[in-house]
């Protein structure tokens, strides 16, 4: 094909709604961490043909994005099959993104006659069925962007949700939207003061109304239950759901992280453990059972059962990384563990790791300051660096929990540990982050004498 005849081809295929068209960058997730979820996804619900439609499609996307063309013509192949196994002849509007990425895929492979004999498979359903107005395309394009969007990047939250919203309005009880919109809510809202000012809360509650037998649903309404201290309410849902779904992992660890936050180490310990058997290439629940191996440690008085639980904790959360080259807090996390257990040389290799990747996605990054300034400052006693690190954590974010943090940190330094003109400084310095007047020697000495009398 000559450039004159490819460059209309390409024109009208920029016009598709697919996902090669919604501008998912490979530079903006784990793509190997990606390919194994979607693929544990693919495995885990072959009941669901329509959930299992859709995965194969990006499963389709990741394919070509690391150069297996083959395997994505046949995750696009099955895509169709089980669209029209589960929506049988009335399936056309169905199919409408996997047709936009066989014709994608064809162009890329340079089979250009394919290409056309999909795009025009795209004129006649256009045809057959229009959208509603030339602004707003078919809900179901909506919603598989919606899916494809939140399940690519935590970067891609905000439009995911919006997408969510807009088919929403165009299908208010479509179960599967009323679902994706909850769950990127409960992903991405901030703290409220009661559950009455929760979005997250209320979409749940909906999501539920439309998807009675989905106990991950469930469990996430426990969860945020649990913020407000609505105990009963949560422990009935999380009853309910481990009742309906006693062996399913996506339910076990959240299960498992309810009773880690809410309920009991052990128990936790053993539903994460279960689940692992189901799914043990599940970095989410080895980062879990790092946790609550974490925290069974520091309820221990005697030295070697701390050890013990110690190396548990390390081990899980080294799989974890290993699973999740890019899980930054499980990263950080396992620094200060080798911090504790006088692995300093690692300790220092794996926050350098962890900056390194905060930094080439930009994410994560407060946190791993945060601990590495704790790193610093209780493993290897090195001020000048801890009161670096705390500052700059508290500099990217003042009002949130690791920003709160790294100023009460800041406050014990220059408490404990310096002279009276260094914690004027980092005192000084504190305010005007914060937004606040500029400290005197006078409130110096009034905010020492108060952090002493917290302690």
């Amino acid at each position: 094909m000559s450039y004159t005849e490819e460059k209309p081809l390409k024109t009208e295929l920029d016009q598709l709604e697919c996902h090669f068209t919604w501008d998912l960058k490979k530079a903006d997730t784990d793509i190997t961490d990606h390919l194994n979820k979607l693929e544990h996804n693919r495995d885990l619900n072959l009941g669901d043909k329509a959930g299992t439609a859709r995965t194969h499609n990006s499963l389709a996307y990741v394919r070509y994005l690391l150069g297996s063309h083959e395997e994505a013509l046949t995750n696009l192949q099955r895509s169709v099959e089980l669209t029209k196994e589960y929506y049988g002849d009335n399936c056309d509007k169905k199919l409408i993104v996997t047709y936009g990425n066989f014709a994608w895929l064809h162009y890329h492979m340079k089979q250009y006659a394919e290409c056309k004999s999909y795009l025009e498979k795209l004129r006649e359903i256009k045809e057959k069925s229009p959208p509603d107005s030339s602004s707003i395309p078919h809900h179901e394009l909506l919603g598989e962007k919606a899916w494809a969007l939140f399940k690519f990047s935590r970067k891609y939250y905000a439009r995911a949700k919006e997408c969510f919203r807009k088919a929403l309005e165009l299908e208010p009880e479509e179960g599967e939207w009323n679902a994706g919109y909850a769950i990127v809510l409960y992903r991405t809202e901030t703290k409220c003061k009661s559950p009455k000012d929760s979005s997250a809360i209320q979409q749940l509650r909906r999501a539920i109304e439309t998807n009675p037998d989905n106990d991950e649903l469930k469990l996430l309404l426990a969860l945020k239950y649990a913020e407000f201290k609505l105990f009963d309410e949560a422990e009935d849902l999380v009853e309910k759901a481990l009742e309906m779904s006693p062996d399913s992992p996506c339910v076990i660890r959240y299960v498992g992280k309810y009773m880690r936050n809410h309920g009991s180490l052990d128990r936790s310990i053993g539903l994460l453990k279960r689940a692992l058997e189901i799914a043990p290439n599940s970095a989410f629940i080895h980062h879990q059972l790092g946790l609550c191996y974490k925290l069974k440690k520091e309820g221990l008085a005697s030295y070697h059962e701390s050890q013990r639980f110690c190396r548990l904790s390390i081990s899980h959360l080294e799989k974890a990384i290993t699973l999740k080259s890019g899980f930054i807090i499980a990263m950080a996390q396992l620094g200060l563990l080798y911090g504790e257990d006088r692995q300093i040389k690692r300790a220092d290799e794996v926050f350098q790791t962890a900056f390194s990747i905060s930094d080439e996605k930009n994410d994560g990054l407060q946190l791993v300051h945060l601990y590495y300034g704790e790193f610093q400052l209780y493993r290897k006693n090195c001020l000048p660096l801890a009161i670096e690190h705390y500052k700059k954590c508290l500099k990217m974010a003042p009002d949130t929990q690791r920003g709160k943090k790294s100023a009460k940190n800041l406050r014990k330094i220059a408490s404990r540990f310096v002279s009276n003109a260094e914690a004027l400084d980092i005192l000084e310095f504190i305010e005007q982050v914060k937004g606040g007047r500029h400290s005197t020697a006078k409130d110096c000495e009034h905010v020492l004498e108060s952090t002493h009398n917290e302690e």
